[in-house]
């Protein structure tokens, strides 16, 4: 029984040192993708913003929660928009969080300073 106490005891002193850490992690990349992928088409087509799209920005959004987040959601969106080339609608990319009736605190753009 002693034994169990400790190991209760050691998960316990992990989790809190682990906790915090946790809490500071950026959002990832592939979490960007997966809640952008669905606007892929309009931003390349035009045409109608499919709601799963909508859903992905408000998600997107909720997510980043912290400058450390939204720092590293711009870097990201700025990778695939590089990946994506002149493919991409700037315009339509500048003008999805307001379709979406997301508010955010930065143009979406390629010479967006995600630093700041």
């Amino acid at each position: 029984m002693e034994g169990l106490s400790k190991l209760s005891t050691m998960v316990i002193v992990c989790m809190l040192v682990v906790a915090p850490m946790a809490s500071e992690a950026a959002i990832s990349c592939s979490a960007v993708t997966n809640n952008l992928s669905q606007c892929i088409g309009y931003l390349f087509r035009g045409g109608f913003i499919p709601r799963a799209c909508c859903f992905g920005v408000q998600r997107l959004n909720n997510m980043a929660r912290t400058t450390r987040d939204r720092q590293q959601a711009c870097r990201c969106i700025q990778e695939s928009a590089r990946a994506l080339g002149s493919r991409l609608n700037p315009g339509r990319a500048a003008g999805l969080p307001r379709a979406c009736h997301v508010r955010i605190s930065y143009p979406i753009s390629a010479r967006t300073n995600c630093n700041k």
